[in-house]
């Protein structure tokens, strides 16, 4: 053992821990390397317009983060969450990555764990669509299905805990892993593009909620760099997230889950920063449907239910500033991809089944299209 000896006293002893492992250390260079690879060798997202009249003096567009390689916006936290991981130390090699997630992220997660040669396992709601679950075990990971999403949680955390993996926990974790300053995120990405549009700096951003890390990013860019712009959540039914924010109350909760994949909530979730969010709309799942479907009347595009919650929010948007005669832009996000959501949002036997009536919500867009207003 080996000692000092204090100025004036006796010796003392020291103990000298070295936890370095050079294998170790060599299989995580080269873990942290592949994942920023991928992002340097991917190309930015696409910037839509969604076609309105000139006139209005109002522009639409919606980032789109389904061209992503994992087709989702979830492809951008996933990355951040390993790296978070990888670089804490929580990741190692031969260890499994466990998630709770209800799709997308789980198939992002699914490519980087792949990516970086490690198990992944998703635990997610029975009712997770199918080709979600395709896209996930296409990667060579295992989907472990719970009844009850509100018991996803409890499961991921018992399954790490049992092989010796790592929870990721993208619910807590989403809103710290992303560096919100800029270095490329969301937003600064749109502010970018938007650079040489005739309304450069929007005047609302609206985003939903899965994790709330996406909502968090894009308001504290904007608070960050003085940003003259508002953040709107759209939050489904069945998710507590608006209930939460509109009585200040943390331990809100819904009795059920979310129909609309990816977005909603039946607790408020450490990642979703209610302070830094400017409004919320609650949009019924039928209007998610009818906005989604009529994105794709539109401009051609499929996209998952959670862009037509956004979808519907920014029309509304749109059509208050059309109201109190105001020019600028809205921008809002294309999620995922409406191909893996064919059997469900998009099929009307599905909708018959679930007791959803869209044509009222169909009208009021097609309406609103038409005249510049909404109907009451």
């Amino acid at each position: 053992m080996n000692s000092t000896v204090r100025p004036g006293g006796s010796a003392t002893p020291t103990v000298d821990i070295d936890r370095s492992d050079t294998a170790h250390r060599a299989w995580l260079a080269e873990a942290v390397r592949k994942v920023q690879a991928d992002a340097n060798r991917s190309a930015d997202t696409h910037l839509l317009r969604f076609p309105l009249p000139q006139e209005w003096g109002i522009d639409l567009y919606l980032k789109d983060e389904s061209t992503h390689p994992t087709g989702s916006l979830k492809h951008r936290l996933a990355r951040s969450l390993f790296l978070h991981g990888l670089c804490n130390g929580w990741i190692r090699p031969d260890a499994p990555v466990v998630e709770a997630s209800s799709g997308s992220t789980a198939v992002s997660e699914a490519y980087f764990a792949a990516l970086i040669g490690v198990p992944f396992v998703a635990v997610m709601p029975r009712t997770t669509s199918r080709e979600k679950c395709r896209l996930i075990q296409a990667q060579g990971a295992r989907c472990h299905f719970v009844d009850d999403p509100r018991t996803m949680y409890a499961e991921a955390a018992a399954l790490a805990e049992r092989t010796g993996g790592h929870y990721m926990d993208q619910f807590t974790y989403a809103e710290r892993a992303t560096d919100w300053r800029g270095n490329n995120n969301i937003a600064e990405s749109i502010y970018q593009q938007l650079r040489l549009e005739r309304h450069p700096v929007p005047a609302w951003i609206v985003a939903t909620a899965g994790t709330g890390g996406t909502s968090a990013t894009l308001a504290r860019y904007v608070r960050y760099m003085q940003h003259d712009t508002g953040i709107c959540v759209a939050d489904p039914e069945n998710s507590c997230f608006f209930d939460g924010w509109r009585d200040h109350d943390p331990s809100a909760t819904s009795e059920r889950g979310s129909r609309i994949e990816g977005i909603g909530r039946p607790r408020m979730e450490p990642s979703f920063v209610a302070g830094a969010i400017d409004r919320m709309m609650k949009v019924p799942d039928a209007a998610s449907v009818a906005a989604v479907r009529a994105l794709d009347a539109a401009i051609g595009r499929k996209a998952g239910g959670s862009t037509g919650t956004g979808l519907w929010s920014a029309l509304k948007i749109v059509a208050e500033l059309a109201d109190r005669g105001r020019q600028g832009s809205v921008v809002t996000l294309v999620c995922d991809p409406g191909e893996r959501y064919l059997d469900t949002y998009y099929s009307d036997a599905w909708l018959a089944e679930q007791g959803m009536d869209i044509a009222p919500y169909t009208a009021a867009i097609t309406t609103f299209l038409a005249t510049g207003h909404w109907p009451c």
